[in-house]
């Protein structure tokens, strides 16, 4: 008698309903602090815009904190549990997918910065070519590939050593404690870790937003 929208639901009825009820209703059986949960799902899964990789991402984990909280209640028929284990796999997919495309824009920026360094070092030797009409030997495929692999090596050696000091000094700056400059992680951690900053800091932006 008292419910704000009658059933049959929608997820936007039920998010509503949650939102509406939230202080009598779910805060005595959940977290309170889910609300935020609650208004992250709402906003952005019916919002008209279309939805980037990493608010795909913050909208799984939202949406496996809040499975995880209610079944923590009860299993509701088993409900919930296959709930969460389908909002799981969602999230392994997701994650497959964006590895394999981050693969393939790496390999494409790897491309773009090979034949870039073709193009300076052929503008560069066009002239001496052209004022000279003795015959320069061609280098052979091996030497080709070696100087390629070096310079591809050298771009990215430059953009890690940047990523490692742009690290530690934002580190130092929270918690200089923290600190460790005997450790270095590995590139897969410190992807990880970047895609987590990205998403962290894109939710305190909303928060400050609302």
């Amino acid at each position: 008698q008292i419910l704000y929208l009658k059933p049959p639901w929608t997820l936007a009825n039920l998010l509503k309903c949650y939102k509406k009820h939230w202080m009598a209703v779910f805060g005595y059986v959940v977290p309170r602090s889910l609300l935020s949960t609650i208004e992250c799902l709402s906003e952005h899964l019916y919002a008209d815009k279309p939805l980037d990789s990493s608010t795909v991402h913050i909208l799984l984990q939202e949406s496996k904190k809040l499975l995880h909280a209610f079944s923590c209640r009860s299993d509701y028929n088993g409900v919930l549990l296959q709930a969460y284990a389908e909002v799981t796999k969602l999230c392994e997919t997701f994650r497959e997918v964006r590895a394999a495309l981050s693969e393939q824009d790496l390999s494409e920026d790897i491309m773009v910065l090979s034949e870039n360094a073709a193009c300076e070092k052929m503008e560069a030797t066009l002239p001496n070519l052209q004022s000279t009409e003795e015959k320069v030997p061609q280098p052979s495929f091996h030497v080709a590939q070696e100087n390629r692999h070096q310079e591809i090596w050298s771009v990215l050696e430059g953009v890690w050593n940047t990523m490692n000091l742009y690290s530690i000094e934002l580190f130092q700056k929270l918690d200089p404690s923290a600190v460790t400059m005997a450790a270095k992680a590995s590139f897969e951690e410190a992807f990880l870790g970047l895609q987590k900053l990205l998403a962290a800091v894109k939710d305190i932006r909303e928060g400050i937003g609302r």
